[in-house]
């Protein structure tokens, strides 16, 4: 016979249990009660490797939501690198206990790749427009039609009254803003501050593959950028371009793979753009430290 403080443990324990499904039709079921009490349903989609940046965006949902559903897919219609997708870090375990310690009233979804795309690895074209000609869209073809397909998969499975991303992934963001128009999906699109690391790293999956000494280098992937943010008001697009070229050569670590100043709501780039005072504007960096691809951005007004 178990005592009262035993089964006080164990209430405890399911407590800190966050519920993990693997097929759609599990995740109906769980969220079916839920929808039939009208009650809001926040999806984080993610691509595991869970660190305190997505955390950040589960609290986001969790305030805003009473249900929150955390997707973990690696989603390989996006990488228009093998090497990368084969590289890219799968810990689903540590994933979990991190949400148990974190985040423990989330639930999991985490599907195989085959709930995803039963007929095939096939990708659906979106009409994104220059909005997907920019930067990751001209570096990575077909980058912005997998996350585009997924995306919608995903909303159509959880129908999520809101979905949280980040705005490191700035022109994702915009991306995903496009496909709700798009497909006519009734999803509020919400996003949330960068997350960065005490050096000022925009956190990332990714950062799991650089050591700790490359963590410390790639700080400078910031750095550059706020001296961006101060040059912005004072020096021309050119001049700031031509000192971000010449200090990511001098760099032991990092090459530039692009830098953009561009108009923040149509992302086209400020040699396209008259600068204008009542325009807002990013910066943009993507470079690689060692085979390890970072982007970061800034809004410089």
């Amino acid at each position: 016979m178990q005592s009262a403080s035993n089964i006080l443990i164990l209430h405890d324990l399911k407590q800190n249990m966050v519920q993990v499904f693997h097929t759609k039709e599990a995740l109906n079921r769980q969220l079916l009660p839920h929808r039939k009490k009208h009650e809001n349903i926040g999806l984080v989609p993610t691509m595991g490797a869970l660190h305190t940046g997505h955390i950040s965006l589960i609290n986001a949902a969790l305030q805003a939501c009473e249900v929150v559903v955390v997707s973990i897919f690696v989603n390989p219609t996006q990488f228009n690198n093998n090497a990368d997708l084969d590289a890219y870090p799968r810990s689903l375990d540590s994933d979990i206990k991190l949400l148990e310690q974190e985040c423990a009233s989330c639930i999991v979804f985490a599907p195989e790749t085959t709930e995803i795309y039963p007929n095939g690895l096939k990708t659906e074209h979106f009409k994104f427009g220059e909005l997907a000609a920019q930067m990751e869209g001209k570096y990575r073809s077909g980058h912005f039609d997998g996350v585009g397909t997924v995306l919608k998969r995903l909303f159509d499975i959880v129908q999520p009254d809101k979905a949280f991303f980040g705005e490191k992934d700035y022109q994702q963001l915009l991306i995903v803003k496009k496909l709700i128009t798009l497909t006519e999906q009734a999803v509020e699109i919400i996003g949330c501050p960068i997350n960065r690391e005490e050096n000022g790293l925009a956190k990332s999956s990714r950062n799991k593959r650089l050591t700790a000494k490359e963590q410390e280098q790639a700080s400078f992937i910031y750095t550059s950028l706020q001296q961006v943010k101060r040059d912005f008001g004072t020096k021309s697009a050119e001049e700031i371009t031509k000192w971000v070229e010449q200090a990511f050569k001098e760099h032991p670590l990092l090459d530039l793979e692009y830098f953009e100043i561009a108009n923040a709501e149509s992302l086209l780039s400020i040699d396209k753009n008259t600068k204008n005072p009542d325009k807002k504007y990013r910066a943009f960096i993507a470079a690689y430290a060692n085979k390890v691809r970072l982007i970061d951005n800034i809004a410089l007004n």
